[in-house]
């Protein structure tokens, strides 16, 4: 049986409100109007309110103390000093607690402030009625004529020499912040274009942490040094290898299509830069049968027979070659620094 032969009587009274109508109602949009304002403890217990008002004093106290601490922290550590806190291991001590001190100075003002918020604020809902947000066409007219008369009264049509200057000084005074630029840290200089390879560095096995030899590099291998003299617990250690990173691989001499790169190398033992010329990633994988190197972060493949020109992806040129030798006790050694900067070409042209 459908619902228009049952008798309007026996339908249920849910019928009455269905669809969101208010109940004695015919319009199922009718605004159902605000709940009964529920007065907070704080609303209606002075100590309650009292008690928010200190927590709130408190965290803003803590606010003001932690600023302290920032402030204090670029007096009590140097720039170089790195400490050891678990978890996040060695870490600089200054930018530690640079971020520590600033978290929480912002933490406790907003917390604070969300406290004060919801405990002694009133809370009580009101409700306002919406209005056209769009101008009507009299205060479009009045705002579009008032904007002319004003136009004309400041003459800057006619006074080209204030307009001219006006815009000279809108246009310069932003350059005033490029100044707060040099405060971000020391200039790079030509820090970026050299590495520390020189002429007699030895080249160090990454994993065994001593000089390479001609004869621990076969044909079809792939292995990475660094060179002679850097620690790897020195803090600048991992600076130092973003630049110097070095592989190293043994090709047949008559498989070196790159006449100069032949002359670089020591028997077919080649040595190219790990960091890729693209963005800098560490580049890692060999395919022994083609000589080529993959980039894995963005697919940039080196023909490492061929002076490891790119040969796919958005590399731009190809990986810095690093002359090597034997020196007197039979050690792969460098004859100088790589021939062009590392990495990603911006320093190449920079």
């Amino acid at each position: 049986m459908s619902s228009q032969q049952i008798p309007e009587d026996s339908l249920p009274a849910v019928q009455e409100t269905a669809h969101g109508a208010v109940e004695g109602t015919d319009d199922p949009f009718a605004d159902p109007g605000l709940p009964a304002h529920k007065p907070r403890i704080q609303d209606l217990d002075e100590r309650a309110a009292n008690r928010s008002e200190r927590a709130v004093a408190l965290m803003f106290t803590l606010s003001m103390l932690a600023t302290v601490g920032f402030i204090a922290s670029y007096v009590i550590f140097p720039v170089d000093k790195i400490v050891y806190i678990w978890p996040f291991g060695h870490v600089s001590a200054l930018n530690f607690s640079l971020g520590l001190t600033l978290g929480a100075a912002l933490f406790f003002i907003g917390a604070g402030a969300v406290h004060w918020a919801r405990t002694l604020m009133s809370d009580v809902e009101v409700a306002a009625e919406r209005h056209p947000i769009e101008a009507t066409p009299e205060v479009k007219a009045q705002v579009m004529a008032d904007f002319a008369a004003g136009a004309e009264e400041s003459a800057i049509g006619r006074r080209k020499l204030i307009r001219n200057t006006m815009f000279g000084a809108l246009a310069l005074v932003p350059l005033s912040g490029v100044v707060l630029l040099r405060d971000l840290g020391p200039l790079p200089e030509k820090k970026l274009r050299n590495t520390l390879w020189a002429e007699g560095k030895q080249l160090i096995n990454m994993n065994t942490m001593k000089p390479l030899r001609p004869e621990h590099i076969t044909v079809g291998s792939l292995a990475f040094a660094m060179p002679e003299g850097l620690d790897p617990e020195s803090h600048d250690f991992q600076t130092q290898m973003g630049k110097a990173a070095l592989m190293i691989v043994r090709i047949e001499p008559d498989d070196i299509k790159d006449k100069r790169q032949r002359d670089w190398a020591h028997e077919g033992i080649v040595a190219f830069s790990k960091i890729c010329t693209h963005v800098g990633c560490p580049i890692s994988l060999y395919e022994q049968q083609t000589h080529h190197v993959l980039c894995p972060c963005h697919q940039s493949t080196f023909d490492l027979s061929d002076g490891a020109r790119v040969i796919f992806g958005p590399a731009g040129h190809p990986l810095p070659q690093l002359r090597i030798g034997v020196n007197s006790e039979g050690n792969l050694e460098a004859l100088g620094d790589f021939d062009e900067p590392v990495g990603a070409a911006f320093w190449e042209r920079g």
